[in-house]
């Protein structure tokens, strides 16, 4: 039953994600926003919108476990098994931007969580507000000083609709994204009270991995259409909306203290470690690239995080 819940759960947030991805980019060319303000904005809203939802509703659900778990595990899971999934089924160019931005953005946003969280083992309101003041200061120099604008990594998702569609879209969307989260949360807790482990480890293992799965979605139908859209700086950026927007958000809303010390004590490290390990990967043999080969390295790293998690 446990898996049913979990199951049906995702499904719901996955087309939840994809309802609401269609509403807000048909708004968004319906009010004539620029491409740039909807691919970094609105598509990284709508593609994170599950890890939110389920942050934010296991906060409000004192399971401040599974909200950190949760943006943790995704985090890992993003490089580790997104990342490594979609390199065994193509190469992937490396942009610039990635070295001088992304990354050090990625890092810089990841330590800020890891100090928060090991100063007081819990992310406060005015952290929160810390973490999201950063995420708009970041947006704020992507629109200014960036030239090339992020692409919508969903081409098939810039279709002109009328008001209804698009407010139909936006509310079964909406509604999809918490009865998903619901469901999820309740067969993700009752699944660890089975099995004795702890909510932590049902966050960093089956949670995050299914919170994860419109960004792997979106990777591979790009690689396989031999499509540009598909970019590091694409799932880089994902992990920097997961801490900054999602975390930030949800602290706002409600302190999220650390319950399970593994957390502090492994996660975060891995989550650190496989952001770090990215850029020499990037770099050795051949500059800017990443391929099959890298694409183990990663896989083979997530597999043991997921082996001695478990």
């Amino acid at each position: 039953m446990n898996f049913l819940l979990i199951f049906g759960g995702l499904i719901l947030l996955i087309l939840g994600g994809n309802w609401l991805l269609k509403s807000a980019v048909a708004l968004s060319l319906k009010l004539e926003i620029p491409k740039i303000i909807i691919g970094m904005t609105v598509v990284s809203l709508a593609t994170s919108a599950p890890e939110l939802i389920v942050s934010i509703n296991a906060a409000l659900n004192n399971s401040s476990d599974l909200a950190l778990g949760n943006v943790i595990g995704s985090n890992v899971a993003n490089l580790g098994f997104v990342l490594g999934v979609t390199l065994l089924f193509g190469k992937i160019e490396v942009q610039h931007g990635f070295y001088k931005v992304d990354w050090p953005i990625m890092i810089i946003a990841s330590s800020l969580l890891f100090f928060f969280l090991k100063s007081g083992k819990v992310i406060t309101q005015i952290e929160g507000i810390i973490l999201f003041t950063f995420l708009v200061l970041f947006l704020i120099y992507l629109l200014k000083f960036q030239k090339k604008a992020v692409i919508d990594e969903m081409p098939e998702d810039d279709e002109l609709l009328p008001s209804i569609k698009i407010f139909t879209y936006l509310v079964v969307g909406g509604l999809g994204l918490w009865g998903g989260s619901e469901l999820l949360i309740k067969g993700a807790t009752n699944l660890a009270l089975d099995f004795g482990v702890t909510e932590r480890v049902i966050a960093v293992t089956v949670v995050s991995v299914g919170t994860s799965i419109p960004e792997l979605a979106a990777s591979l139908i790009a690689i396989i259409k031999k499509e540009k859209a598909i970019s590091l700086g694409n799932l880089v950026g994902s992990n920097i909306f997961n801490i900054l927007a999602v975390l930030g958000i949800t602290s706002i809303i409600t302190p999220i203290p650390v319950v399970d010390e593994r957390l502090l004590s492994n996660d975060i490290f891995w989550m650190l470690g496989i952001s770090f390990l990215i850029l020499p990967l990037v770099f050795i043999p051949k500059g800017l690239r990443l391929n099959w080969k890298d694409g183990i390295i990663l896989l083979t790293c997530y597999g043991f995080f997921i082996y001695q998690t478990l």
